[in-house]
């Protein structure tokens, strides 16, 4: 669209089209190349946003501590355990990604980022995972795989 108006703006000017229908074109085009540097903008400030997050799983997958073997063996169980009971409530494959990441803590905001979509898309797979698994919400979605662990 900018590129469209700048070059009918160039056109009218050469043609010597009136001032009022120049202005016009021309806030069409400032216009429009606002919009550009807002998106771009918008689309920087997220990149940055999954760099972060990108970060920080890393840096919480790589920890300074590593645990015991009985400690690794327990998560393998667990994650087993997890594993077959997403499959035993029939999530999804897009399902299985998010409620992984709940139950990892992040945000509905910060898995959208991470799976690249919109957190409304997110939102409504977890409330999906939720009612498969017969619970409330996120803390008590938590709670179902570890409350008689602890």
């Amino acid at each position: 669209m900018v590129v469209a108006s700048g070059v009918d703006l160039v056109t009218d000017l050469s043609h010597g089209a009136n001032v009022d229908h120049i202005v016009k074109e021309a806030i069409v085009v400032v216009i429009s190349l606002a919009a550009i540097a807002w998106l771009l903008l918008g689309l920087r400030q997220q990149r940055l946003e999954i760099k972060s997050l990108q970060k920080e799983l890393e840096v919480a997958n790589t920890s300074r501590v590593r645990p015991r073997k009985y400690v690794l063996e327990a998560r393998k169980k667990l994650g087993d355990v997890v594993t077959r009971q997403f499959s035993e409530w029939g999530l999804t494959g897009s399902e299985v990604e998010v409620g992984w990441l709940l139950l990892k803590g992040l945000s509905l905001k910060e898995i959208a980022l991470v799976r690249n979509t919109q957190e409304k898309t997110v939102r409504q797979q977890a409330s999906s995972i939720y009612k498969k698994a017969g619970v409330s919400g996120r803390h008590a979605f938590s709670a179902w795989f570890i409350e008689d662990i602890l």
